[in-house]
């Protein structure tokens, strides 16, 4: 900040601070509520700017006294402050900064090497043309001026701050578009500063809409849901032009997330579906807000929005485990009951059924790693549940499967109407395969196994050979089989239950293809049908 600084006039370099711009140096410095103290800047960094240009320009102030404070507001547009020198506090003069328009019209006198002369509409006209030449260049402008009475201020300049666009941000605003993501800007700045801004962030086109904060003020609610989603930036806004927008986009069926740091941000925070507060914004900001982002980093946003969808998935895949495996130990239990056949399962092997049920493998599930299809599918709706009728349908067609397949076992092996200790083992380790086959499809709900990648969740790999290991514990160790009631089965029996036991797996799979294609299809007709209605409207006048 305290760096020596350049003074450049029509391209040469000068050595000598100008006396209109030392005076400009001035008011920044004392209508200004930052501090700056080592290498760090404390409060408001448009104020901090002011200070580093004093510092820069080497000026050097006489003690002031701060008399009075006239707080910024989004009507008045501007901040003031009146100061004196004398420590007694008499007299003082009005330092005022804020936006041209508005200073402009409590100026009425012009500062011009160093002689003050009555300000003309000229004036006005070749100041505003100057602060539209930056503005146009993405600076923000701000006007300074000075006086003893606020009705008569005389206007000193104005300055150009530089506020660079992060190298990361329009790449993350690309790929938060990429995933759906509509990003709208709304901002105090003037329209020229906004659009400059907005068309490097690549948030605003040509064919973009821009409305002012008065625009909004002169709409009607159904005015404005009507044309918000075409809108991408707001300019010279006020904490309740946020509100209408928030609720205009609302009244469209979008689910709202707002940014903000400032005090005045918190309704609009609160009113959002999400509020998202800044890092360094203001406590009450934070209080507010479901979302804080500790280092400023818009690119959270997107990694919450992709987390968040993978937790969801997660969380189906998982019940789909879980209502698959119950429905199918119930129902085996109940058929078994009502045809009035001993049962295949005793009470300890359906008690070791429900801890690889809710255990590891289950658990593995909801640690899935994020699965690029999601990331790039639509948003879903808020009022889709978790269990659908699709998930319904798979998770009766993998327990009918479960449950025929461990039946014919139990009665393959069951040929003299006794049941032995061969025979709950086999129907009791088939179970198990079959879960364990089951587990492995749930990891995802439309890709194929061989699409995903087998070493991506470790967890669930770790967990399922520890399940299998556990199983074959209780098959061949001798104090098991005695709790269990188990016997050691052959390598032929094995392999019999590893292939039988698989048809749940290959069955998901010809499921899943099935949606796969069929989602194409039905991706290519809506594609085909928007396009066709885009050429139906291009053919109007």
């Amino acid at each position: 900040y305290f760096e020596p600084g350049q003074i450049i006039l029509n391209d040469e370099f000068l050595t000598r601070c100008p006396e209109d711009l030392a005076v400009l140096g001035k008011v920044g410095h004392l209508c200004n509520n930052s501090q700056i103290t080592g290498s760090e800047m404390f409060g408001n960094p448009t104020d901090g700017s002011l200070l580093a240009l004093s510092s820069k320009l080497n000026i050097k102030l006489e003690e002031h006294i701060r008399l009075e404070e006239i707080p910024f507001t989004h009507e008045r547009k501007w901040m003031g402050v009146k100061c004196s020198s004398d420590v007694k506090g008499s007299g003082g003069i009005y330092y005022v900064k804020g936006a041209t328009e508005n200073v402009l019209q409590v100026c009425s006198h012009i500062l011009v090497k160093g002689t003050l002369k009555a300000m003309t509409e000229a004036d006005k006209i070749s100041i505003l043309q100057t602060v539209k030449h930056k503005e146009d260049r993405g600076m923000r402008t701000l006007s300074l001026s000075y006086g003893s009475s606020l009705s008569g201020l005389v206007y000193v300049g104005n300055v150009g701050i530089v506020d660079p666009v992060r190298n990361e941000v329009p790449n993350t605003i690309c790929q938060m578009r990429a995933n759906f993501i509509d990003i709208k800007m709304i901002t105090g700045d003037s329209k020229n500063i906004a659009i400059s801004i907005g068309k490097s962030l690549k948030i605003y086109t040509e064919s973009d809409t821009a409305l002012s904060g008065d625009m909004i003020d002169g709409m009607t609610p159904d005015q404005l849901s009507d044309i918000i989603q075409s809108v991408t930036i707001v300019y010279r806004s006020t904490p309740r032009h946020k509100m209408k927008v928030i609720k205009a986009l609302q009244r469209t069926g979008m689910i709202v997330a707002m940014t903000g740091d400032g005090v005045n941000d918190a309704v609009a925070l609160k009113c959002a579906d999400i509020g998202i507060a800044m890092g360094k914004g203001t406590d009450v900001c934070k209080e507010a807000a479901e979302m804080v982002l500790v280092n400023d980093d818009m690119s959270a946003i997107l990694e919450a929005v992709r987390e968040g969808k993978n937790i969801f998935y997660n969380i189906k895949n998982f019940v789909r485990f879980q209502l698959s495996t119950s429905v199918s130990a119930l129902m085996m239990i109940a058929l078994t009951t009502f045809w009035n056949i001993p049962s295949p399962l005793n009470p300890m092997q359906i008690l070791w059924i429900n801890i690889i049920m809710d255990g590891p493998p289950a658990q593995s599930l909801g640690v899935e790693p994020i699965d690029s299809g999601i990331l790039n599918s639509p948003p879903r709706s808020p009022k889709k549940q978790v269990v659908d009728r699709y998930m319904i349908v798979r998770v009766c067609i993998s327990a009918s499967i479960i449950i025929s397949g461990t039946l014919w076992v139990f009665k393959n092996e069951m040929v003299d109407g006794t049941v032995t200790a061969r025979d709950t083992t086999m129907t009791f380790t088939c179970f198990i395969f079959f879960d364990m086959w089951n587990a492995l499809s749930c990891r995802s709900s439309t890709k194929s196994v061989l699409q995903i990648d087998l070493f991506g969740n470790i967890t669930f790999l770790y967990a399922i050979s520890a399940s299998i290991i556990a199983h074959f514990g209780l098959v061949y160790v001798p104090f098991l089989q005695v709790i269990f009631q188990t016997e050691a089965l052959t390598a032929e029996d094995i392999l019999l239950l590893v292939c039988l036991s698989s048809t749940v797996l290959i069955a998901d799979e010809c499921v899943k293809l099935f949606l796969r294609l069929f989602s194409s299809e039905h991706e290519h007709l809506a594609h085909t049908r928007h396009h066709q209605k885009s050429e139906e409207k291009s053919l109007i006048p």
